[in-house]
């Protein structure tokens, strides 16, 4: 037998998993970060994230390293869309983990734009304009709204009441707060439309979940074809559907 022969499979596993200890340790440090904030937070457990029902795997950091600037973000979020009668808030709906999965991917990076000088003042209306990506504009806004909390209350920003957390995102969507690099107010609305957009998104990128964003809004997601019931004369109720569940089609 030759020497190359004598190189079984086992070994050849076990040499690769050496070569792939580097992504599979990073992957490993951020899961044991989320559960550590999962474990620790009552406001972001897993029965108050996933609505109570099993498991949910996608809840995991991909850009938050910081427990506690993600419980500021999901506190931040559900006072933007708050659970009601109507139907769960923005935590329930994974919306916290949608935003966290966004900022780590293209859209918190800016790879697709034009991300380089000059550097002028932007007017109003041309909307974001700044030299930081998302990314950063989220990390030094959370770190803001951490320090306005201290500095009004005394108090983290998790430990405010609702009125307390309305005041001061009042003041960030006024533009009254003072950040470098943005401003509050670019901020604030940055993250108001990522709350929507995790409320309403595709359940596949970890808000919206169990597609309660759709139910609150009998929105029946993303149908094959509506060719069965465009003639009907009568109201016709449907079941939302996600991009997940054309698998089983």
């Amino acid at each position: 037998m030759s020497e190359q022969e004598k190189y079984s499979r086992r070994d050849f596993l076990k040499k690769s998993g050496y070569a792939a200890g580097g992504v599979v340790g990073g992957g490993l440090i951020a899961s044991l970060i989320t559960m550590q904030v999962m474990e620790d937070d009552p406001k972001t457990k897993n029965s108050q994230t996933n609505g109570g029902s099993e498991d949910q795997f996608n809840d995991a950091f991909m850009f938050f390293t910081n427990r506690d600037d993600f419980r500021v973000l999901a506190s931040s979020c559900e006072r933007i869309f708050p659970e009601d009668e109507n139907g769960p808030g923005a935590i329930k709906l994974g919306v916290p983990f949608f935003i966290d999965h966004q900022l780590a991917g293209p859209w918190g990076n800016n790879t697709k734009e034009y991300m380089q000088g000059p550097f002028y003042k932007g007017e109003p209306t041309q909307g974001y304009q700044s030299r930081m990506n998302r990314g950063e504009i989220f990390r030094v806004g959370i770190k803001k709204l951490k320090e306005k909390a201290q500095s009004d209350y005394e108090k983290s920003f998790q430990e405010l009441s609702a009125e307390e957390q309305d005041k001061i995102l009042t003041a960030f969507e006024n533009d009254d707060v003072k950040i470098s690099g943005t401003t509050s107010a670019e901020f604030f609305e940055m993250m108001r439309a990522a709350t929507i957009e995790g409320v309403y998104a595709d359940p596949m990128y970890s808000g919206n979940r169990n597609m309660e964003g759709w139910k609150m809004k009998q929105f029946p997601g993303a149908q094959m074809s509506y060719i069965g019931k465009i003639e009907s004369d009568k109201f016709v109720d449907i079941e939302p559907q996600s991009l997940h569940s054309m698998l089983n089609k």
